[in-house]
């Protein structure tokens, strides 16, 4: 079955998103890497055993890939929103059967593709529009293919997830589609009176208190 494996924060610039999340985290993000096939680079942040944060951007050194970038950064209103503030985005669940598990999706989440960084090498489900599966409330998947994972080597940040929420209007879809994965208990989910795309609030235990990200 299908676990959480790292929150996804997107920012304008690698940069700016780094000075914002370490101010309210009060702890700094560990250097991450570039991901030449989707022009993006990111900084993590380990939030306990095999779980993490993934601060996520454009890099602006490296050619526009071939395709839509992953995340929907490629997306007009991703990026007036982002011009704002760094914002959580997404999630990504772990699988050990990729394959059989994003076929068991009542809603799609993507093609499986093949990357690398590093020495890691890792596959995981990216639509071919670069969109968000359920507008960033239904989690990609991600198998990794090397025996260690990236908060494996992460310092330990003093930063733990407490909990993950949603509020959407499509409450019971949500649902439906977290336990076809065997997800309920990864995300908490709240009906929204309100139309259009959901939430993703996380609150974490930090050297600075409890902080919420949405």
């Amino acid at each position: 079955m299908a676990a959480l494996d790292h929150l996804v924060v997107a920012a304008r610039d690698l940069a700016s998103g780094a000075a914002w999340l370490e101010e309210r985290l009060g702890t700094p993000l560990a250097a991450g890497g570039r991901h030449a096939d989707m022009g993006t680079h990111n900084r993590l942040l380990r939030l306990g055993v095999r779980c993490y944060l993934e601060l996520i951007a454009i890099d602006p050194e490296v050619p526009p890939p071939g395709r839509p970038r992953w995340f929907g950064l490629d997306d007009p209103g991703m990026r007036d929103a982002l011009s704002e503030r760094p914002r959580l985005i997404h999630w990504v669940a772990r699988s050990e059967d990729l394959a059989s598990e994003a076929a068991a999706c009542a809603t799609s989440p993507g093609e499986v593709v093949s990357m690398a960084r590093g020495d890691y090498r890792w596959r995981i489900t990216i639509r071919p529009d670069g969109g968000l599966p359920g507008g960033g409330l239904l989690p990609s998947l991600i198998q990794w293919d090397v025996p260690f994972h990236p908060a494996d080597r992460l310092p330990d940040s003093g930063c733990r997830l407490m909990k993950l929420e949603a509020f959407t209007a499509g409450a019971a879809a949500l649902r439906s589609g977290l336990a076809s994965l065997g997800l309920s208990a990864s995300l908490a989910v709240f009906p929204s009176l309100e139309d259009g795309a959901g939430q993703l609030v996380a609150y974490l235990a930090t050297p600075a208190g409890l902080v919420e990200l949405e």
